[in-house]
């Protein structure tokens, strides 16, 4: 019979002897098709379509109607100058084209299941999309904040001072640079891909 030590001694070891098993089956088994596809892997990749397209419409939404009110009091004074300073709200509109691009490339790429449910679609391509959705997305809506607070004083300054076109120009290009900037890692996010050779 074992002694009462012993099996404390034994129950100590047991966290660790587990442990120690557990690692060992880890670490000679290879990731299985389920394991690398799982089903809810595609659930990122549409966020990523959704986070996109989001994102860049609300950034594209402010930097319209923050730039569109100042345009509005500046054109009470000065009605011939509102469609020389309609720069603004175009330059916002184009962030909701750089959502747009970025999801339909994604959608594109995400695989749908087979007929038992099994999908080709694996966590990297998940993830890879995920990304590639908020960097777009993101980026557009920081760029649309920008665009906005530029355009609305913007355009109210011009109405005082017509010389100061030029500047607010080259602000707004740097603004919208941001998005871009945004969008070209998108693209490349997009591109990086795996998916399982099979379904079994």
């Amino acid at each position: 019979a074992t002694s009462k030590g012993d099996r404390s001694h034994t129950t100590q070891q047991l966290p660790s002897l587990l442990f120690t098993r557990y690692i060992a089956i880890t670490m000679s088994t290879t990731p299985t098709v389920s394991e690398t596809c799982p089903t809810w892997a595609p659930f990122f990749g549409f966020l990523g379509v959704a986070s996109a397209l989001i994102f860049a419409n609300t950034g594209a939404a402010y930097g319209t109607a923050k730039s569109g009110l100042g345009i509005a009091s500046m054109g009470v004074m000065h009605p011939g100058m509102v469609m020389r300073n309609i720069i603004p709200v175009v330059m916002a509109g184009v962030l909701g084209i750089y959502g747009l691009i970025v999801s339909v490339i994604l959608i594109g790429g995400i695989t749908e299941t087979d007929s038992s449910g099994n999908t080709t679609y694996s966590t990297f391509s998940g993830f890879a999309h995920f990304a590639a959705g908020i960097c777009c997305g993101l980026s557009c809506l920081a760029a649309g904040f920008a665009i906005g607070i530029v355009g609305d004083a913007g355009v109210r300054a011009i109405g005082q001072q017509e010389r100061l076109f030029v500047g607010m120009i080259l602000i707004l290009i740097f603004a919208e640079a941001l998005a871009l900037y945004g969008l070209i890692v998108a693209l490349i996010l997009s591109q990086q891909s795996f998916e399982c050779s099979s379904s079994a």
